[in-house]
């Protein structure tokens, strides 16, 4: 069994500064991508940005610059810095881990059970 677990939410003011943290533990012969994904109330799931087992990072164009991610493959884990944040990245975030569970089948998606992030204007 493979687990997600995400810390680091919580209230900021806008402008402010948060760091999100996922560990993955359980049966896991490797990691491929990690990133992060949130939902806000009303609207779906959209994706704010990845980074592949070598460290290649992608982003939604409205955290460009704003928010950077990393992981560390030693510790199985994924991080979300995320500056100046804006009461539009008010949502739910998610993390989500392609991994592979052995060497006899392909990567499947994980999912975290997300973190509220609330920024207050």
């Amino acid at each position: 069994q493979v687990q997600l677990v995400e810390s680091g939410g919580g209230l900021v003011q806008a402008g402010g500064s948060l760091r999100l943290s996922c560990a993955a533990s359980g049966s896991i012969f490797s990691l491929n991508a990690m990133g992060w994904y949130r939902q806000a109330p009303g609207k779906q799931r959209e994706l704010v940005a990845t980074i592949t087992s070598d460290g290649s990072t992608d982003y939604a164009d409205s955290v460009k610059g704003r928010f950077a991610v990393s992981r560390d493959n030693a510790k199985n884990t994924v991080y979300l810095q995320m500056m100046s944040l804006k009461p539009e990245d008010t949502a739910v975030y998610y993390c989500n881990a392609e991994i592979r569970r052995s060497w006899l089948r392909g990567a499947d998606d994980y999912w975290g059970q997300g973190t509220q992030v609330t920024v207050s204007s």
